[in-house]
């Protein structure tokens, strides 16, 4: 009666292992669910959002301007960041500053990405920090499961003026 029972537990924690196991190597390689805060992606994506991003894009360098992606944030690496792939390595930016054009452009350096927040005026980003590191990206966001009446595939941002 006692072993009938102790390989039940057995098998129980055996499944459990196994299916955390598969678990960890999907989110770990293949996406994750993220839940965004702060203002900076506004109107796309809001504070509480749900979305659904994934992994491979970031590893098979298929990141593309017009692209959501989740990095790790260069002033911060305890926290994650949500911002739109403005400029890829080799691109000219314009990065505001209407006074004076020349001084608001820049190049975006060799393994380097230039991202923004959609919400201009309220979002730090490569304005405030530079290029970012290629290698600090996470992953892609493509889709927002929640709220429901926004479920669905991202859109581009109305602020965009990159060709998607």
């Amino acid at each position: 009666m006692l072993g009938r029972y102790f390989g039940k537990v057995l098998g129980f924690a055996g499944f459990t292992i196994q299916y955390g196991c598969i678990a960890h190597c999907a989110f770990e390689y293949l996406g994750e669910i993220v839940m965004c805060s702060g203002p900076s992606m506004e109107p796309t994506i809001k504070t509480n959002d749900i979305i659904i991003s994934e992994k491979l894009s970031r590893q098979f360098y298929r990141i593309e301007k017009g692209d959501v992606v989740i990095a790790k944030s260069p002033s911060n690496p305890k926290m994650n960041i949500c911002k739109r792939v403005i400029g890829l390595e080799g691109d000219k930016v314009y990065t505001g500053g209407p006074l004076d054009a020349f001084r608001s452009q820049r190049y975006v350096p060799k393994g380097h990405v230039w991202l923004q927040g959609d919400n201009l005026h309220n979002s730090t980003d490569s304005r405030n920090y530079g290029p970012v590191p290629y290698a600090l990206i996470r992953s892609r966001a493509c889709f927002k499961i929640w709220p429901p009446k926004e479920f669905g595939f991202l859109k581009e941002s109305p602020n965009s003026t990159s060709p998607r």
